[in-house]
């Protein structure tokens, strides 16, 4: 699964829309629209910032190993 695909399924199992994502990582609406099409890939630290949020709500991308330990 490519992040963009992973951001969608996220948003979608969680019922944000992109502008409620957006709002709880701190980014733009049209960064998240960027990644979800795949015209953009984000920085290190954003990454890991998304892939927190979704671990704290229980969704968990076993490809991941980067910033599990950075609680």
């Amino acid at each position: 699964m490519i992040f963009g695909e992973k951001v969608r399924y996220a948003r979608m199992r969680l019922s944000l829309s992109q502008e409620a994502l957006a709002k709880e990582l701190g980014i733009s609406v049209p960064t998240v629209t960027r990644w979800e099409k795949g015209n953009r890939e984000p920085q290190a630290m954003t990454s890991g910032k998304f892939y927190m949020y979704c671990e704290k709500h229980g969704i968990i991308f076993d490809d991941v190993k980067e910033f599990q330990g950075d609680k």
